[in-house]
């Protein structure tokens, strides 16, 4: 089973940046083979779709953080990044890394990582 660990999360004011970590744990070579997202769930809200990044390195975002946040990977570390700008009180969540698809296959959710925007 594979085992996500998401890190880099804390408290910022808004205008500020973060960047998120998720390492998957596997086998090196596979982890490129899974398009993989950021989700957030903010308190009394569903999860949703932040930003994705396929196996060929194309993006897809959420209008809501479009030009603000960017994701990455790396490939040869199992990592999947989220690096967020311009940080608004709206993004206040917990973020989550995991296997991005269009049938809601995921593996087994990690703890996430605490943001939260606040003055």
């Amino acid at each position: 089973q594979v085992q996500l660990v998401e890190s880099g999360g804390g408290l910022v004011q808004p205008g500020e940046s973060l960047r998120l970590s998720c390492a998957a744990s596997m086998s090196r070579g596979f982890f490129s083979n899974y398009d993989m997202g950021w989700y957030r769930q903010a308190p009394g809200k569903q999860r949703e779709l932040v930003m994705a990044i396929t196996s060929g390195g194309s993006t897809i975002y959420a209008d809501s953080v479009k030009g603000r946040f960017t994701i990455s990977r790396d490939n040869a570390k199992n990592t999947v990044y989220l690096q967020m700008n311009s940080l608004k009180p709206e993004d206040t969540a917990v973020y989550y890394c995991n296997r991005y698809n269009s049938a809601n296959n995921y593996w087994s959710w990690g703890q996430g990582t605490q943001v939260t925007v606040s003055s």
